[in-house]
């Protein structure tokens, strides 16, 4: 990185997916700030899939200028007020059927994961430089609070804020932990350097999702009238269950099948993580579905395994200038579909206290730790709320009681009961506003009564 000495400060983002270029996006309103983008990845390409907003980070969005782009891409339009957002129904039999509705106090904005990176990529300023092919290896901080970056092609550079968006493997964490599990054994803190050290590498979830992106009118062809062309729908089952929408004007579904081994959570998953698969190593979990299911299944042609691992709960997303955001911080499981949401609002919130007047190279670990108190306690909030949505979704209560054993009328109320703990789960996505996390940053930054 060049020596801007004109710029307040040095932003090294290691990390170009959603919350790496989406705070890059946002840095860029503060123009004394030196931006610099580093991709693990040859170039910036995204996989194929679909992700949603809710209005919490839509808001984001908006404060952004990024909302006229990106509803260009959707067929779905913000709306105040009451809006359906996805039908949920009981499917694990051969006449499934829909018990409720999920309906959100505003909509939830459903976009092609790539579509997304291009409008970013598009807002991008020239003068935030963006690297690929480089991968951190480490990286060290001095006293002085300069943070050196060494990557794994022996290249090195230099920043006064080191931001860790590389993801659910982060190198910037395993650096970031495992200094911090050093300098507690030193100490004699040995119990509290293996809990540390066991934050390093993520676990699994016990669920591995296959997704895909069916052609919409290959859909239509083969089941004219299928739910999921117009409204987007979860079909409900024991140990599993499938999330289906349309993207991208309806030319695509995106679809995603999960199967669910609750009590295989937080153990070691047996091979790789992800990779292309066929669809017949998930079928046969849904062969005894209802005709909706199968006809989704029967449209795939190609797909993607992906082994959901999370990880254990952070005491801090911040080590003197470096800082963690995304699934580097927080990864969660994707069934409150909230894991790019969160990651927009790290990504803003810590543009918000960098950007801030009263930050500079001295006073860059306070910002960070005002940052680190008002995302944490919300992000590991939201993990925890996901990991039960999966429990829900699977039918499965606490204590691994399933639903087959109800039918008739005790099915229907159980159904329901399911029903209000999930909207209960999910409610905070619009009851609350990332305004009060705005407002919070900015009182805190410049109120007398901070306390760093």
């Amino acid at each position: 990185m060049q020596n801007f000495s004109s710029k307040r400060l040095r932003v090294a983002i290691c990390g170009a997916g959603i919350g790496g270029l989406t705070l890059a996006v946002a840095l860029a309103q503060y123009p004394d700030i030196d931006i610099e983008l580093y991709e693990a990845a040859n170039s910036l390409t995204e996989l194929g899939a679909g992700i949603g907003l809710f209005p919490r980070p839509w808001k984001i969005i908006q404060m952004l200028g990024l909302e006229d782009d990106l509803l260009m891409t959707t067929e779905r339009k913000p709306r105040q007020g009451p809006v359906p957002a996805f039908n949920y129904r009981k499917s694990d039999q051969q006449a499934g059927f829909t018990f409720s509705t999920l309906v959100t106090n505003g909509t939830l904005i459903t976009l092609h994961r790539a579509d997304f990176q291009a409008v970013l990529l598009k807002r991008l300023p020239r003068t935030c430089r963006v690297n690929c092919s480089k991968r951190l290896r480490t990286y060290t901080q001095r006293e002085s609070g300069t943070i050196e970056l060494i990557f794994e092609d022996n290249s090195r550079t230099f920043c006064d804020v080191l931001v860790g968006a590389d993801g659910l493997k982060s190198a910037t964490r395993a650096t970031f932990l495992t200094e911090r599990a050093n300098w507690m054994g030193s100490r004699g803190r040995i119990h509290e350097a293996a809990d540390v050290a066991s934050c390093i590498d993520p676990v699994w979830s016990g669920t591995v999702a296959y997704r895909a992106l069916i052609p919409g009118d290959r859909l239509s062809a083969a089941a004219p009238g299928h739910s999921v062309l117009t409204s987007p729908t979860q079909y409900l089952g024991k140990n599993g269950y499938i999330i289906a929408y349309p993207i991208s004007h309806g030319k695509m579904i995106n679809f995603v099948a999960f199967v669910c081994r609750h009590d295989l959570e937080n153990t070691k998953f047996d091979g790789p993580w992800t990779g292309p698969c066929d669809k017949s190593q998930f079928a046969g979990v849904f062969a005894h579905w209802e005709p909706e299911v199968h006809a989704l299944i029967h449209c795939i042609d190609k797909c993607l395994r992906w082994a959901i691992h999370t990880m254990k709960p952070l005491r801090s997303f911040v080590s003197g200038n470096t800082v963690l955001i995304g699934d580097a911080a927080h990864a969660m499981t994707p069934h409150q579909g909230s894991g790019a949401g969160q990651a927009i609002e790290d990504a803003y919130i810590l543009a918000t206290v960098l950007g801030h007047r009263t930050t500079s190279r001295e006073t860059v670990p306070r910002a960070l730790r005002v940052f680190d108190e008002i995302r944490r306690p919300l992000a590991t909030g939201v993990v925890e709320a996901s990991r039960m949505n999966g429990r829900f979704f699977s039918l499965e209560e606490d204590g691994g009681i399933g639903f087959d054993q109800y039918t008739g009328p005790q099915l229907w109320e159980k159904l329901q009961k399911l029903h209000s703990a999930v909207v209960q789960n999910w409610e905070w996505t619009w009851t609350t506003s990332v305004d009060g996390s705005i407002q919070e940053a900015l009182r805190r930054l410049e109120g007398h009564d901070c306390k760093y």
